[in-house]
């Protein structure tokens, strides 16, 4: 899932997603890094593991989604 500047809607398991927090269904899409301890103290942060970040284009919340 590619990032994206301008706010679009997204589905979740097929159905039409709304922000849980304000019911908006514009999200910019993000992607994070889900980092370690370990792995940030042994230099290897590119190794962890990526989330995808739905942030709502109204109020701000950030919806993670893990990799299925």
């Amino acid at each position: 899932m590619q990032n994206t500047k301008e706010p679009q809607g997204m589905e979740v398991c097929g159905k039409p997603f709304q922000c849980t927090v304000c019911g908006n269904d514009r999200f910019r899409r993000r992607t994070a890094l889900l980092n370690t301890s370990w792995a940030t103290f042994l230099g290897f942060d590119w190794a962890n593991r990526q989330a995808t970040c739905a942030v709502c284009s109204r109020c701000g919340y950030i919806h993670w989604f893990l990799p299925s």
